[in-house]
């Protein structure tokens, strides 16, 4: 068995497990642990079953809960040292601090994990490859844009879960600040719908069956205009629709579990 799942996933909080029959990694916890727990229950996992968390980057929404469930729980934590750097951590035992590098694996139970450096304005963003069995699914929550580098380790995925944040009509008529905007709609900023598009029609020549849209904002876009937008992008692209499976992962109560493979 290997799967993964969304726990939550939106601008107010993200969390998504990944497990295998004996290993199951937390990758961000940015709700309060209560939460976490309560998601975690509603799919039959314990909480004390959780390996690892895995952080992609500093921002509350990806870490707000990882102290408390670390220190509760007594779990290891996965970050870059500049991500450490720029969150408090001061709850979590000095032993469950550990660090990895972007572009060195290492391995959690019988998962192996391949960071890689993602363009947002954080700290040291990174994405996952995370691999068991000879099967591949990455994750890629936060990104301004899919570089050549991001999309080559999507390749070998058979599942991805890629941000699809927000739709440039919908963001430049919302009510958030000028400012707010630009640094959404740029290169260290969020995904838009429309690229993550794009980025999924390129991988339908490759391994890909599954797609799950993750972080789409509450202001700046909807589940189905995200899923239409994606779909218009295939069909444009020559791409049979009936050839990829693509859901939108819910903001507020767990996905259901997709099997990586």
């Amino acid at each position: 068995m290997f799967n993964c799942c969304s726990l939550y996933s939106g601008s107010s909080g993200n969390s998504f497990l990944v497990s295998t029959d004996n290993t199951k990694i937390l990758i961000d916890a940015g709700v309060s642990c209560k939460k976490i727990i309560e998601a975690l229950d509603s799919l039959n996992v314990s909480i004390n079953d959780i390996t690892a968390i895995l952080i992609t980057h500093e921002h509350i929404d990806h870490t707000k809960g990882v102290p408390l469930i670390s220190h509760k729980y007594n779990i290891p934590v996965y970050a870059t040292k500049k991500t450490w750097d720029n969150f408090n951590h001061d709850k979590i035992d000095i032993n469950n601090i550990k660090i990895f590098n972007a572009e060195e694996s290492f391995t959690v139970g019988d998962i192996t994990v391949f960071p890689f450096s993602t363009p947002h304005d954080a700290a040291d963003p990174c994405g996952f490859k995370i691999s068991y069995d000879n099967k591949t699914m990455c994750i890629a929550t936060d990104l301004g844009f899919v570089s050549p580098t991001v999309f080559k380790h999507f390749e070998s995925s058979s599942l991805v879960m890629l941000e699809s944040n927000y739709d440039p009509e919908v963001l430049k008529f919302s009510s958030y600040p000028l400012k707010l905007k630009q640094r959404i709609n740029s290169n260290i900023g969020h995904l838009s719908n429309i690229s993550a598009g794009e980025t999924i029609s390129k991988l339908a020549n490759f391994n890909l069956k599954n797609a799950i849209l993750i972080h789409l904002s509450q202001e700046n876009n909807v589940p189905e205009l995200a899923l239409t937008t994606i779909q218009e992008e295939l069909t444009k692209n020559n791409v049979n629709l009936d050839s990829i499976n693509i859901e939108v992962a819910p903001r507020c109560t767990p996905s259901r579990f997709f099997k990586i493979g």
